[in-house]
């Protein structure tokens, strides 16, 4: 497998769950990559994992110098800088998120800085440095189905709703502007994947039944990391170079059932 071969390409949120399993693939592509993440513990398990086309290092992508820092990381190791995958983000319902009735402000500003700030700065760092580069490149995002397809009996958090939705029209916005630099930008949005951040809905029977029929492919299940790495090599790669503003759903179905209880 040799889609990414000579690619070099960072991961913001990079060393658990969505970002971790991508990770992975592109190095099985032939890439090199530096993976991101918040946690000292996860950061060098990561390192580990991926091997020595990665570099891991700790940050938090919602302070303004975090993706800088990596994309600097990235063209001193590998002598390049071709591509952003940007995965951190969360829930922010211990932090107040919830139904509009019951939201409260501290969950709201939180909530948007974790998925939404964290999401534009290091979109801002990727294209400021092709840029400079004088050179065009790629930009992944992550959003999520809610952003576009709501489920209020199991999922409303609407701040959560709100910054993946934005995360779409931000995109579409950039994309458009910096086409004519050959910078695109692109968004995948999943539905309910076992990841860290879903254990809430992973472990509840009563969700899992829902999602039996709610993403009904392949025998109705929740989704897998992996499920989403062939579109991200695809987005990572020349493949896709002439694809921009694009959002495409990796749900099982989600966004075209209706889902039973």
């Amino acid at each position: 497998m040799t889609q990414l071969k000579n690619k070099n390409i960072v991961i913001i949120g990079g060393t658990t769950g969505l970002g971790l399993s991508a990770a992975k693939a592109f190095v099985a592509n032939e890439a090199n990559v530096v993976v991101v993440g918040r946690n000292e513990a996860s950061v060098a398990e990561a390192k580990i994992i991926v091997g020595n086309r990665a570099e891991a290092i700790i940050g938090d992508a919602s302070k303004a110098g975090t993706a800088i820092s990596a994309i600097n990381t990235c063209i001193h190791k590998f002598g390049s800088f071709d591509g952003l995958y940007h995965v951190a983000g969360g829930s922010g319902r211990k932090m107040g998120d919830g139904p509009l009735h019951e939201l409260t402000l501290e969950g709201w500003n939180k909530t948007l800085e974790l998925n939404l700030t964290s999401l534009m700065l290091s979109n801002q760092a990727a294209v400021q440095k092709f840029l400079e580069l004088k050179k065009g490149g790629t930009i992944l995002n992550m959003g999520s189905v809610l952003g576009f397809s709501p489920s209020p009996l199991f999922f409303s958090t609407h701040a959560y709703a709100a910054s993946k939705s934005a995360i779409i029209g931000f995109s579409k916005s950039i994309a458009a502007f910096y086409a004519k630099n050959n910078i695109r930008i692109n968004v995948i949005a999943p539905a309910l994947v076992e990841t860290p951040m879903a254990q809430r809905a992973a472990n509840d029977g009563e969700i899992l039944s829902f999602i039996k029929t709610k993403q009904p492919l392949d025998g109705g299940r929740i989704g897998q990391p992996g499920d989403l790495d062939g579109l991200a090599i695809y987005f990572m790669s020349d493949a896709s170079s002439f694809t921009t503003g694009q959002v495409i759903a990796v749900d099982g179905g989600w966004s075209i059932s209706e889902g039973r209880t």
